[in-house]
């Protein structure tokens, strides 16, 4: 068997296994329609193999050279969906449907041009640069890229870019003087051996960037308070110690809120309303807390907002507003009024969070202490 047609083989077994595995990471993933659309991709892309076999030892090698770049060219475009549903974005469906079928017509009609010209050589090779290059441009000019964003965008640029570079060594190497002679030739080696390297790297990019996707919804979920829709206790100190990690110190404030009398209403009205009550009061903390606040349910009838930048009068105005909204809750039989406690701490620097939770604890032990219904200040002792 012959170099080129050896890694056919494993370039077929290789984007199988590439489209298996991201058919399963599609069930996990948040991106499901993303990972379908590049399990898609590599799937059809790998009947390209069979076909340029079919090219070399077929008596009709036409259709399949033909078949070749389609499968080729229709799996990259489906790459390219795929990746710009991964980064939320669209490409639309008649441009797509235009692209591939002018892209057709150019390689039927350039079938019968002399090989290894630089009109045969940059026409077919232009398409398949064009839509990886697209995927590139996706990913690189996404306004909330990571690490691994630039790093998968500017993989995906070299891909493109060497579509090029093998079309200018198509010219100077040679690529066959026929369709069938191409995989003879050391010109299929480079090509399909490089093709390979770079396209099981754009998987394994791609597959990572999944991956970390699905770890990240999965520490959201296990950080998540699913009654109030607020952080749990876990959720909420970690997002209070990741903001002290890139920040100076300056004034901020820590509150401490406690349902009043939360027991009797469980075992007046029942748990289910007490439940409403705890989604009720999570809605509406969410929805009051200013942009960059954390706010958590830290148990039972516990919650915790930690207001960054923020003096302890102006925090003390944001309790005391809270506290009437907790008194007007919709939803809530006429006959119950749910009232609310609240101790409020400053603090300017990590390592003054457990003396603030200490105090803003105290705080609200006295708000309690004081008739409940009330907003108290920790004392700086």
């Amino acid at each position: 068997m012959d170099g080129a047609a050896y890694l056919l083989a494993v370039n077929l077994l290789v984007a199988l296994s590439f489209s298996a595995v991201f058919v399963v990471v599609a069930q996990r993933s948040q991106s499901r329609s993303s990972a379908l659309w590049i399990a898609a991709g590599f799937g059809v892309a790998s009947l390209s193999a069979v076909c340029e076999l079919l090219v070399a030892y077929s008596p009709t090698p036409k259709p399949w050279a033909l078949g070749a770049f389609a499968a080729v060219l229709c799996g990259m475009v489906m790459l390219a969906i795929g990746i710009a549903k991964l980064y939320g974005r669209s490409i639309a469906r008649p441009i797509v449907v235009a692209f591939i079928s002018v892209s057709l017509v150019v390689a039927y009609l350039i079938y019968d041009l002399p090989r290894g010209t630089w009109v045969h050589a940059f026409l077919y090779q232009s398409p398949f640069a064009l839509v990886v290059l697209t995927s590139a441009g996706i990913v690189l000019f996404n306004r909330g890229r990571s690490g691994i964003d630039g790093f998968l965008g500017a993989l995906l640029l070299v891909t493109g870019l060497h579509f090029f570079a093998k079309a200018g060594l198509a010219v100077l190497v040679g690529s066959g003087s026929t369709a069938a002679d191409y995989i003879h030739t050391g010109y299929a080696l480079i090509s399909q051996s490089s093709t390979a390297v770079l396209m099981v790297a754009v998987g394994l990019t791609l597959l990572a960037t999944l991956i970390l996707d699905i770890m990240v919804a999965q520490r959201t979920e296990s950080e998540l308070d699913i009654l109030s829709g607020l952080a749990n206790r876990r959720g909420f100190d970690r997002r209070v110690h990741a903001f002290f990690a890139q920040t100076r110190p300056v004034p901020h404030a820590f509150i401490l809120c406690d349902l009043d009398h939360f027991k009797q209403i469980n075992d007046t009205y029942g748990h289910q309303l007490g439940d409403l009550v705890i989604q009720t009061v999570g809605e509406r903390i969410r929805t009051s807390v200013p942009h960059g606040a954390i706010a958590g349910r830290l148990g039972g009838e516990e919650f915790a907002i930690f207001l960054p930048n923020t003096k302890v009068d102006a925090a003390v105005q944001f309790a005391q507003k809270l506290r009437s909204e907790v008194m007007s809750l919709p939803g809530l039989p006429h006959s119950l009024t749910v009232t609310a406690s609240f101790g409020v701490a400053s603090l300017t620097s990590k390592s003054e969070l457990t003396e603030a939770y200490r105090r803003a604890d105290q705080a609200l032990y006295n708000a309690k202490d004081g008739g409940r219904n009330r907003v108290k200040i920790a004392s700086n002792g």
